[in-house]
């Protein structure tokens, strides 16, 4: 009896541990078929959202987070940012801000998956997008093609990242909430541009990434030649179109753009949410099975993360705002469309759709499973009239450009342009002005220490680094007593080329004169006639970058700062050019190297206050004190009486500042209805790009916190506040 029993009790125990193998490889995997992801054995439909960790605070995060799940959102989607993880060559950071590890735990805490943008080209409307600005400076380095050095670089940051994710057992083959990665980020226009070099490079990232094995797939999106097992996918407005480039990949959309990013200088864009939702269900409708918003949450480009002409504000009309905030009706809506989606996943992910014309400009796409589950889309493409169609018997209402959901195939539980939810605006009030003090910067001197001279013009990136937004040229010039234009007044003009992004002009320590580019155009030409006098004369050229360029073939060789001709016409010789002579470089502003925007700089100076304050005058630093204000509201600085410049509180950059650049651009009406573009929806015409400019609560103490501004233009800071958002 006994040996019968511990027979019996061996083979049950080895059946079980191999039923526990099965088991365990099936809840800790992720497939793909040509219908959708395969997560722990079971197809999903997939509703994702876009939330960069850089772009808030850790404080912000699990609020966020929470708010995303609350959506009906089942992936958070985040790029990894290489310039902010490694700011020079093997020196790490992932704390505050950076704290990736932290941001995925957070999200797997919430019950959420991850889907792991790695890259390392981000784009992103990111500095330099998201690459190191020190990997330009690899010797023999070319950017995203078939480069050793490049490819080198490429694969120690990829595969450390994916290794720090294996420690951390944050992949779903571990236990993980990381469901799927990205190499790359929309290279297939750049591979088409360079053509051989492309292809190859292209095999050799999906091959690199692929033999990580992080245990989950890999897709690229923009990469129809995206090769096996590698997903290609969608980035656009619209994607219901899109196919992938095998049979057995599922149809996946990375990112459906909720809005489009703000540039100074241009208008703020803001896409209709019945469009976005009509846009999620035509994509549904014709097999789509992964659906991300590019941005769910869009941020701030804090201190000087933003790609070149980028606004600080990288709000994106997202459904969750800039500050955390819920956008009414946008997030409402889309989470009655996830609902709808949900109660449809029986049908969708076991079935083709069957699609039959109801009219014109109509149609059905029904999905009905064996196992009884049936789903259907009524849609109508038209952009003007609404139409009544019959289906299965029963007649549905369809408003134009929209498609209705029936997720029983018989009762209408959705329509993309019927919105129910709520209209709230968040508004922003004042709560409290300042006292200020202020501190005129200087133009430096030939005998600044931190200064050196060389023959000709240096392009500004390779003196700076990207270490200041600033850099000096200086050179002098010599005027003789005869000269003509002393006596008739009619004064030389000097004409400066620059390749970007904003120039100041000063002549013996005056300002002369200020030019500037825009992210279409960023080469600018200052041409005018300058006060001179006999002797020697100090030229000053205040060279100011905007961000690095984020996009582009080879667009770390692209240029910025004065790179001339430099030339001076209407001297009794006619012209002469000074390009080619002896110029000092001074990398930042004396107020940068002193530090007066951390506590323990600001006190370095002689500040003034009360009524010998500087305003309107140009280079100037300000400080003051506040207490932070009661209560949990976001917070914003009011800088429309400002020019340009940049912000920090308690030494922490808020961004740069620009309300003086003046949104351009066609403002009016927008209907929901027909294709929608970046330059569809416009609003602030006419008005500073962007006049708010976000305080994190987090960064704040309850009293004391130092408010510094560094006004490049001449400002009146007598018109900044401090206010609070509130829905």
């Amino acid at each position: 009896m006994g040996s019968i029993w511990n027979a019996f009790s061996r083979a049950h125990i080895l059946k079980l541990a191999f039923l526990c193998l099965f088991v365990c490889s099936v809840t800790a995997s992720v497939t793909y078929d040509r219908k959708s992801l395969i997560i722990n054995g079971q197809r999903r439909i997939l509703l994702s959202g876009s939330i960069h960790y850089p772009r808030s605070t850790p404080e912000m995060w699990p609020d966020l987070i929470q708010k995303a799940k609350d959506g009906g959102l089942d992936v958070i989607q985040t790029y990894v940012f290489w310039n902010g993880h490694e700011p020079s060559p093997g020196k790490y950071y992932f704390e505050g801000r950076y704290d990736l590890v932290k941001f995925i735990k957070l999200v797997q805490e919430a019950g959420l998956y991850i889907h792991l943008r790695i890259g390392p080209y981000v784009c992103a409307e990111w500095n330099f997008g998201g690459f190191p600005v020190w990997l330009k400076y690899v010797p023999g380095i070319e950017f995203r093609t078939d480069n050793g050095p490049f490819k080198e670089k490429m694969q120690g940051f990829t595969q450390m990242i994916v290794n720090m994710m294996k420690s951390q057992k944050l992949f779903e083959s571990q236990g993980g909430p990381i469901i799927m990665s990205q190499i790359e980020n929309e290279f297939g226009p750049v591979e088409w541009d360079i053509g051989a070099p492309g292809k190859a490079y292209t095999k050799w990232a999906a091959r690199m990434a692929v033999g990580l094995q992080p245990g989950v797939p890999w897709v690229m999106c923009k990469q129809d030649d995206a090769p096996d097992p590698v997903i290609n996918t969608c980035n656009a407005f619209y994607c219901e179109d899109f196919t992938p480039n095998k049979n057995y990949k599922p149809k996946m959309w990375t990112e459906n753009w909720t809005g489009w990013y703000t540039k100074f200088g241009g208008a703020v864009p803001y896409r209709p949410v019945e469009d976005i939702a009509f846009s999620v269900a035509r994509f549904i409708q014709k097999g789509g099975s992964f659906v991300n918003y590019y941005m769910y949450h869009g941020g701030t480009n804090f201190g000087t993360t933003a790609g070149r002409f980028v606004a600080t504000s990288y709000d994106y009309d997202a459904p969750i705002d800039e500050y955390g905030l819920l956008r009414q009706p946008k997030y409402s809506h889309l989470m009655y469309l996830h609902r709808a989606i949900k109660m449809c996943e029986p049908a969708l992910v076991s079935a083709d759709p069957t699609v039959a014309t109801l009219g014109s400009n109509q149609e059905s796409h029904v999905f009905s499973s064996s196992s009884g589950a049936c789903a259907a889309f009524l849609a109508n493409y038209d952009t003007k009239s609404s139409a009544k169609v019959t289906f299965g018997g029963l007649g549905y209402d369809l408003p134009p450009w929209s498609v209705s959901i029936l997720p029983d195939c018989k009762k209408e539980a959705f329509n993309t342009a019927k919105v129910i939810a709520p209209s709230f605006h968040a508004t922003m009030t004042p709560i409290s002005s300042f006292s200020w003090q202020s501190y005129v910067d200087e133009t430096p001197t030939a005998d600044d220490d931190s200064s050196f001279s060389a023959n000709g013009l240096y392009e500004q990136l390779n003196v700076t680094r990207d270490m200041s937004d600033y850099l000096w040229y200086m050179t002098d010039v010599n005027i003789g007593a005869n000269e003509g234009f002393l006596k008739t007044g009619n004064y030389p003009v000097l004409t400066v080329m620059s390749a970007g992004h904003a120039l100041h002009v000063f002549i013996n320590g005056q300002l002369a004169g200020t030019v500037y580019g825009s992210l279409a155009n960023p080469k600018l030409t200052f041409s005018e006639q300058v006060r001179l006098m006999a002797g020697v004369n100090r030229i000053s050229l205040l060279s100011v970058a905007v961000g690095l360029a984020n996009v582009g073939t080879h667009f770390e060789t692209w240029n910025e700062g004065v790179l001339g001709p430099v030339t001076l016409n209407g001297l009794n010789e006619g012209t002469r050019d000074l390009t080619s002579q002896q110029w000092s470089y001074k990398i930042g502003m004396k107020g940068e190297n002193l530090g007066l925007h951390t506590v323990s700089g600001s006190s370095s100076v002689e500040w003034v206050e009360g009524s010998l304050i500087a305003q309107k005058q140009p280079l100037t630093w300000y400080k003051t004190t506040f207490d932070a204000p009661a209560g949990n509201d976001p917070l914003a600085l009011d800088m429309n009486s400002m020019g340009k410049g940049q912000v920090w509180v308690n030494g922490q950059s808020i961004g740069r500042h620009w309300p003086a650049y003046k949104a351009a651009g066609n403002c009016g009406e927008c209907s929901y209805t027909g294709y929608f573009s970046e330059n569809k929806c416009l609003s602030n015409c006419g008005q500073a790009s962007q006049r708010w400019y976000h305080v994190p609560r987090s960064w704040l103490n309850p009293s004391g916190n130092l408010l510094v501004v560094f006004e490049e233009w001449g400002g009146d800071p007598r018109g900044i506040s401090l206010g609070k958002r509130t829905v």
